[in-house]
């Protein structure tokens, strides 16, 4: 499985990936999942958990 880190990051603050999805614009949460099916770079991972912080922030 492609960006466990990404993954476990939600998990362990409790924000579900679409929300991610959500906060990053896709229309649709497959979308964000077909994104995930590939490492993504260290910049944009850097951005999701940003989002991920900024959501549990939120809870």
């Amino acid at each position: 499985m492609k960006n466990v880190d990404i993954r476990n990051y939600a998990k362990e603050h409790k924000v579900n990936l679409w929300e991610v999805s959500e906060r990053l614009g896709y229309a649709h949460e497959t979308a964000f999942s077909r994104v995930l099916r590939h490492e993504l770079p260290v910049d944009k991972k850097t951005e999701i958990k940003a989002i991920i912080d900024n959501l549990a922030a939120e809870q």
